[in-house]
């Protein structure tokens, strides 16, 4: 089998005293898009956090590439080849689209598949507007400004949490439309997404989570309603 790119071994996180994460395995193989589903609370974009290095976890409990890289800095992470699209996108409201994609090249080391031409190759629309202040765009074109920008580090994965959150239905399929060519590129994709239809019609494998813990996993076309309903929402369908 496939080693995986990405892997959480018994990975838990804490907010001060309060436990956010019990015991998380995951993993990610080359290529794959996996998405994480969950009621708010769940624990998906702390699982987040600790994966980019924004929470303080185990050395030995998150593996990219078979490394430990658990202990490590969140610019460290962002070096070894993890980037996060944030949820809420958070672009930078003085600088141009042009200049907000450029940021994101900017711990980047030697030469990778992503630059500006490549950006815009998958969204045409940002060359166009290049030039616009980035918060002035519409807010699914704002969406694959935060997007192109993550991938200008050239992520060996690529972690998105909430693309859909406010976007309209046609947005969030335009923009997962994209994903495709991402992959085709080289990146794998984590996807956290409250939306389970969506989930099931773009991810290779799901993992549901509830309380910090992970409920369920399996292929789309392996997982049923009813599974799903329990791992979800913790009761009986």
């Amino acid at each position: 089998m496939m080693e995986p790119i990405l892997s959480t071994h018994g990975l838990t996180a804490h907010y001060g005293d309060f436990q956010a994460l019990f015991g998380v395995d995951i993993d990610v193989k080359q290529g794959e898009t996996i998405a994480i589903i969950g009621a708010n609370g769940a624990g998906k974009s702390t699982l987040m956090r600790a994966i980019t290095g924004l929470l303080k976890t185990a050395p030995d409990a998150i593996r990219l590439q078979g490394e430990s890289i658990g202990g490590l800095s969140a610019p460290e992470v962002l070096g070894r080849g993890i980037s996060m699209v944030p949820e809420g996108r958070r672009l930078f409201p003085s600088l141009t689209v042009e200049e907000n994609l450029l940021i994101g090249a900017h711990t980047r080391t030697g030469n990778g598949v992503w630059n500006l031409e490549t950006v815009y190759d998958i969204v045409p629309a940002l060359k166009d507007r290049r030039n616009h202040p980035g918060t002035a765009l519409s807010g699914g074109q704002q969406q694959m400004v935060a997007i192109g920008r993550a991938l200008m580090s050239n992520p060996e994965v690529l972690l998105c949490d909430e693309l859909s959150l406010g976007l309209a239905p046609v947005v969030i399929k335009e923009i997962y439309a994209s994903f495709p060519k991402i992959k085709e590129r080289g990146a794998s994709v984590v996807v956290v997404e409250q939306d389970i239809g969506q989930a099931m019609k773009v991810a290779d494998r799901v993992y549901c989570m509830m309380e910090g813990r992970v409920t369920l996993q399996g292929r789309p076309d392996e997982l049923s309603r009813d599974e799903i309903h329990n791992a979800y929402f913790g009761v009986s369908a």
